[in-house]
Order: structure tokens, then sequence, then C-alpha cells
């Protein structure tokens, strides 16, 4: 009112700039507001859920974006393959913790003072409430008041101190309101603990052979994503190596042939760096059951095969010899992948092609799948000769063969040449260029190491809010007065209930006030 006198010339219902931010604060801190943010978070969330995430699984990922060349620019643009790390992601979240900030805290204080609080003094007339019962005796109406305090307090009310007033006030269930704040505080403290994670951890991935070393660091991973705050110091030294991977494989039913359950034995150190090195321990690395060193979680998240392929060139020298990483395509592990022998002389070799675990013919005579385990493996190529493109520097996917310099090898009589072959075969490739031998298969796994130091905050929270939950669900909050005064030369009782949460039955519990008051003997309450 004193910036309207102090400007005639405002219009009425024009705000000024602090009155526009006062408005917009106090629609920001509401809860229709709250509750709007929190369900565009949730629906901001639901990509990241559907499309593959960059930071969760770039394979996937990237084999997602080969199907669909076509949205993948328009994914791009918008962030779908980071969903969590968008800034419009982090603006809705932001503003949801502003938001919840502002319309908690003054809750917050509202139930503290309602903890605080006496109960409400007793109504002028109790005999107009819902429930209620009334009786005579020829006692004082001090003894009755002093009676009525000591079972009360017996039964876990909280009595009103005595006022001067000729009745007994008094409460129960006023915990009910700790249960409501312990929720609306336990919210702040999810978030909290999310974004502190957040900020100061990372998640990275990589796939390792059976067999191989993985020390922790940023060039060990395939992929890493860190928080905004985070540090390369704050990397544990640790190492490990799965030994050794077995795989349980369902044998009848409508999934034989697929897997179920896998055991992955590891042996680690949590300190590899020289003279400070720790011992080595030995883990069952299981789905679901990370390997925890230090502040860090290793997750088994996935499994295939890498054929050992060797690539001889023209003048018999080694090009290749390394186990080769095939993704699988279905839960059968078809797998598909490239070898790119870029040392090959007089011409660099590409192969591309798939791996049959346990190759079948099916009627029509053409190629199968049974199953994931590796009964009868066949390895399928295409071979290509030319330029790899590895000589300019550009990066390239090692799941990719980029076929722009290349030329697809044919036969005598003009088709496609194919290698198809088992362990321990050899094939001559055509035009003297060289040789490709299927040496065996390895076993490789995906792991997932991660590192979350505000997931116990976020639990915590998590575990208040159900706490909190049940104590708003199910803490009755009641509350009962009795009064007492003397009419016609008797001392009237009267005894009325109320159960604030509603629809409660409070008659048996007056009932067993006025008998305890008249000192019948105790009847078997109802429930």
């Amino acid at each position: 009112m004193s910036d309207r006198l102090a400007d005639p010339d405002r219009r009425t219902g024009e705000l000024n700039f602090r009155e526009l931010l006062r408005w917009a604060w106090r629609q920001l801190t509401s809860m229709r507001t709250a509750l709007i943010l929190l369900l565009l978070l949730a629906l901001a969330a639901v990509p990241g859920s559907l499309i593959p995430q960059q930071g969760v699984d770039a394979l996937k990922t990237s084999q997602w974006q080969e199907a669909h060349p076509d949205l993948t620019p328009v994914y791009d643009r918008l962030g779908l393959f980071d969903v969590y790390g968008t800034p419009w992601f982090a603006a809705i979240y932001v503003l949801l913790m502003v938001s919840l900030v502002g319309c908690i805290i003054p809750r917050t204080l509202v139930y503290l003072r309602a903890i605080r609080s006496a109960p409400p003094r007793a109504p002028r007339n109790l005999g107009r409430l819902p429930d209620h019962a009334s009786y005579r005796t020829d006692e004082d109406v001090e003894v009755v008041l002093e009676r009525a305090r000591q079972v009360l307090r017996r039964r876990r009310y909280r009595v009103r101190p005595d006022d001067g007033d000729a009745s007994v006030s008094s409460e129960r269930g006023y915990l009910r309101e700790v249960g409501n704040l312990v929720f609306h505080l336990s919210v702040i403290i999810v978030l909290v603990g999310f974004a502190y994670g957040s900020l100061f951890g990372y998640k990275g991935g990589v796939i390792l052979p059976v067999g191989t070393e993985f020390s922790n660091t940023l060039t060990q991973y395939d992929d890493f994503v860190p928080g905004d705050l985070f540090s390369d110091d704050d990397m544990e030294p640790f190492c490990f190596t799965v030994d050794d991977f077995d795989v349980e494989w369902l044998t009848s039913g409508p999934r034989a042939g697929m897997s179920r359950g896998f055991n992955a034995d590891t042996r680690y150190q949590a300190d590899c760096t020289g003279a400070d090195a720790s011992d080595e321990q030995q883990y069952d690395l299981r789905v679901n059951h990370p390997l925890a060193i230090g502040k860090t979680e290793v997750f088994l998240i996935g499994h295939g095969y890498a054929p050992v392929i060797t690539v001889r060139d023209g003048e018999g020298n080694v090009a290749w010899n390394a186990p080769t990483i095939f993704l699988p395509q279905d839960q059968t592990l078809f797998s598909f992948g490239v070898v790119k022998a870029g040392g090959a002389r007089p011409s660099q070799i590409g192969l591309e092609g798939v791996l049959f675990p346990t190759f079948v013919l099916d009627s029509n005579g053409d190629p199968q799948n049974l199953m994931g385990q590796l009964n009868n493996p066949l390895l399928s190529m295409s071979v290509y000769s030319g330029d790899l493109g590895l000589s300019d520097g550009s990066p390239q996917s090692v799941y990719i063969l980029e076929k722009d310099g290349l030329e697809k090898l044919k036969n005598d009589d003009g088709s496609d040449f194919r290698l198809d072959m088992q362990v321990g075969d050899t094939v001559e490739l055509p035009n003297g260029l060289g040789s490709v031998t299927f040496d065996g298969i390895q076993e490789w796994n995906r792991l997932q190491i991660s590192r979350t130091p505000g997931k116990l905050v976020a639990l915590t929270g998590v575990v208040l809010a159900l706490i909190g939950l049940l104590g708003s669900l199910f803490i009755r909050p009641r509350r009962l007065w009795v009064r007492a005064r003397v009419v016609d030369g008797e001392t009237l009782v009267e005894v009325a209930a109320l159960d604030r949460s509603g629809g409660g039955d409070v008659t048996p519990e007056i009932e067993t006030v006025v008998a305890a008051l008249r000192g019948d003997p105790p009847a078997e309450e109802k429930s």
C-alpha cells in the first residue's frame, strides 16, 4: 500500500519489481508447482529409460545410433542419449529442489509448533460433540479431575497443564505430525543425496576379456562419465582380474538355450601401487552382487564372446592376432564383430561378420543360432581389402568397418567371398592377400564401475520417508476431554473425544476412560 501511495501514477493491479519477485516466489514454492515439477521430472526421465544412455552403456547406444541413422541427429541435438546430463533436465531438477525447500521449510515450522503446543482447551459444551458420555458421582470435582489426569497419562495421552479450568484436556497421536515432518524433510535429503552423488561421483564401463587385468585409471575405460566436481585424484588405485567366468544355461522350457545365472571368479587388490600394494583377495562377482573396493563398486552387467583370430598378409607376416570383441545381437548371443588388420601388406585387410555359438541349419537350409552355449561355434565373415582409413588420424569405432576405401573380395564366379570357419580352421584369401585362422574363443565381461558417494544419504532419506509415511498413515491423532462440575448437589462428569483423522470410532475409548474414572473393573477393550 505504501508503494502505491508513493507512486500515484501506478495503475491498479500493476506490480513493481519487488512485488513481482514475491509473487513468483510464492508461485514457485506452492505445493501445486512442486507437484507439477515432480511430474515433469518423471516425464523427463522416461527417455532415459527407453533410449540407451551414453553414460550407462556406450556400446548399446552406438548400436542404436547405427540402427536409426535418421533419428540419431535429432535425438543427439535434444540430448536424449544423455538425458540426466542435459541442461533442461538439470533446470527441472533445480527448480524442483528450490520449490520443495521453499514449500517444506515453512510447513516444517508449522509442524514443529503443532508438536510443541499443548492440547486445546475443552469445548464449552461437550454434549454437542458426536461422541460423548456422562455420569454423576458424589466425589469432589478436584478428585475426579486428578484421577482423570492419572488415567489419561497411563493411556499415553499428553495432558494440558492445569490452568484453573474445571476440565482436563488431553491428546494422543500427536506424533503423526512428526511423521509428516520426517516425510517432508526426507524428500529434501533424497534430492541432496542424488545431487551430491551426481556432482562428486563417476560411472564408467569396460569390456574385459577373461584373464585380462584391469587397473582403475582413465585410460582403461571404454566410456567414462564423471561428475561436474569429480577429480581424477579421487580414483582409488585398485586392480582386478576375472580369472574364470561360468554361465548357467537353461536346458528346457520356452527359454531353453538362454543364460540364467552368471558367476565371475575375480581376483582383486585394493591398492596396486608399487610397494604399497595390498594382498590379493577373491570374490565371486555376480549380477546384483557387486564387488565393493573402498568406495567404488564393480557391477557385472553383461557378457559375450571374443573369437581369437589371426590374420597373415601376403608376405606371411602376422597383421592381426588378438581376441576380437563381438557384440551380442540377441539373447542367444548371436554376435557381430569386425577385424581391422591395418598392418597387412600389400593391402590392408578388413573382416566383418557374425559368430554363431551353436550353429544349425533349419529345414530350409538357412543358418540359425540355436543357443548361447558354445556347442557348435561357427565364424562367418566377409573380407575386404584396400585402405581402412586408419592413417588419416580420424577416430573410428572398433565395432564398425568403414568401407569407403575398401573393395569386397569375390570368388572366381563373381559371388562374394566369405569365410565360414570353425575353431582351428585356416582359409587362404584370394589374390595372394594372405590367410585367416580361427584359433579359438574367449569370453568377455561387460563391467560397470561406479562411485556414488551420496547413495547412503539418499538411502537414509528413503528409509526416513517410509518411516514418516507409515507414521502419518497409522498413527491416529485423538483428543479427549473430561469436565467435572457440581449440578444439583452432585458432581456431573462429562467425557468427550474427537478423532482428528476422521472415520475412527472413539466410543470404546470413551467407555474405557469412563469405567476407569468410576472405578469399575477393567473390561476387555474393543478393537
